[in-house]
């Protein structure tokens, strides 16, 4: 009964100090390297970066066609983008950027924002539904990990794994759309505050600044911000989900 007791408490500390490793592994000094934090030489590392990536992209992109369509705007439905699916979502070359590069992108959810009672507003509010999300999944995908947290065995191991690693590229995805920079979901939300002839002047000029954010993602504008950001809420995060546990 003894050797047992000693046997669960072991358990325990090793996954606690999981969660400790987990920490520092991330904490790293650029976006990029967020992303190429988890060791490409193990398999199962690969395949929850994977997995993770299109959880996020595809519940990010979902969720600003749900939005759209609740402000009345069925042009997603249309298209079958309200769901789940993530080969509805996913761009393949995006995604392989994503995943080598540390930068990548979904299909862009079609939004007809003349179906908006109010154009600019709407357009904030479904932009802004696509980080929301990200944030909400973060923190059910930890809820979830706390659940699990006493469980033991190799699957339940890959399953705790998974969802800590959704969190943490979730986070990453939502605060980065956050950046006010065209045509990233920031910059509409942005761009609401604006008159309507300054508005309609940057829309026509949205396209360009998908070059302008690929030179700064290039040039590693920011990233040290940015990733500090991205690990400070998750690690807030985790101190709220597993408070008492860690």
């Amino acid at each position: 009964m003894w050797e047992k007791g000693c046997y669960n408490k072991n358990r325990m500390q090793c996954k606690s100090s999981r969660f400790a490793y987990f920490l520092r592994r991330n904490c790293v000094n650029s976006f990029q390297e967020l992303l190429q934090s988890i060791d490409w030489g193990s398999l199962t590392d690969a395949l929850l970066r994977v997995l993770g990536v299109f959880l996020c992209l595809t519940v990010h992109e979902t969720c600003h066609g749900l939005a759209a369509y609740a402000l009345g705007d069925p042009t997603a439905k249309r298209e079958h983008r309200l769901s789940l699916n993530p080969l509805h979502h996913i761009d393949w070359v995006g995604l392989a950027c994503m995943l080598v590069l540390g930068f990548g992108w979904a299909k862009p959810v079609p939004v007809d924002m003349r179906y908006f009672k109010k154009p600019k507003q709407g357009m904030a509010l479904t932009a802004l539904a696509g980080p929301v999300s990200n944030f909400v999944l973060a923190l059910l995908a930890l809820l979830c990990a706390r659940l699990v947290y006493h469980q033991y065995g190799a699957l339940w191991d890959f399953i705790f794994d998974l969802l800590l690693t959704t969190a943490y590229l979730s986070v990453g995805l939502g605060l980065f759309n956050l950046i006010p920079i065209s045509p990233l979901d920031g910059s509409k939300v942005l761009f609401a505050f604006l008159p309507d002839s300054a508005y309609e002047k940057l829309m026509r000029y949205e396209k360009y600044g998908m070059i302008a954010l690929l030179i700064l993602v290039w040039l590693g504008v920011g990233d040290n911000v940015l990733s500090t950001a991205i690990y400070n809420v998750y690690a807030a995060m985790i101190n709220f989900v597993f408070r008492g546990i860690v």
